[in-house]
């Protein structure tokens, strides 16, 4: 499947994140099927809040990914924190939070279900 960046549906788009997710996009034996996500964050955004009200305040929806620019840094429950970077491959298991170091654009592969329940529940997030 080929799908260009403007033809993935924008799921929010709020100052500072634009998410982008491509549902149906394979499936991963074992995992259900997958989507393809495409975020546009700009430098200071910090998903603590988003994630207030998922289990342990975390999501808990695995990710793969690749950074085509910028800097992120995740940190996991156990406050373990780890940074990539333009051209870093990455994984994010589940329970995590996420903020943006410097402007950045990614790609990530998430199983459709679980991170689908996270993109909703951020929505909602946004909308109180």
């Amino acid at each position: 499947m080929r799908v260009t960046k403007d033809k993935v549906s924008v799921k929010m788009d709020i100052p500072g994140a634009t998410l982008r997710q491509q549902i149906n996009f394979g499936d991963a034996t074992g995992l259900g099927k997958i989507s393809c996500e495409y975020f546009s964050l700009s430098a200071g955004v910090d998903t603590t809040p988003l994630f207030q009200g998922l289990e342990d305040n975390l999501c808990q929806c695995p990710h793969w990914g690749f950074v085509l620019q910028g800097q992120i840094t995740t940190t996991n429950a156990k406050g373990e924190q780890e940074t990539v970077n333009a051209n870093d491959l990455f994984y994010w298991p589940p329970g995590h939070n996420v903020k943006v170091n410097a402007d950045a654009e990614i790609i990530m592969f998430s199983p459709q279900h679980e991170h689908s329940h996270v993109i909703n529940h951020m929505i909602e997030k946004v909308k109180s």
